[in-house]
């Protein structure tokens, strides 16, 4: 009989299909205009572009979601957040 572990470690990072909740709905992004395409352009080879461009995306992803080094994030906010204005004009006297 096979044990299975309980991931007590939801809150921290959220896992579908292997990746984190962004890249998942980038994934899903990805899935419904390739659906739309598909649609809207009945082919045989645009089903099979679409079916490996979506396994592309969805392979990249989950190497970026497993080595997340290769992304550099950087900040969205500032250091320090101050109430002082910040002009280059100096009103002082020397």
């Amino acid at each position: 009989m096979q044990k299975f572990e309980v991931y007590r470690n939801i809150r921290k990072k959220a896992m579908i299909f292997g990746l984190s909740v962004p890249f998942f709905a980038l994934q899903m992004t990805c899935l419904i205009a390739s659906l739309m395409v598909i649609i809207f352009s009945f082919n045989l080879f645009v089903i099979i572009l679409a079916s490996t461009f979506n396994s592309a995306v969805y392979v990249i992803l989950t190497r970026v979601s497993q080595n997340p080094l290769h992304i550099i994030i950087t900040s969205i906010f500032p250091k320090i957040i101050s109430n002082k204005k910040s002009t280059l004009l100096d009103y002082e006297k020397d």
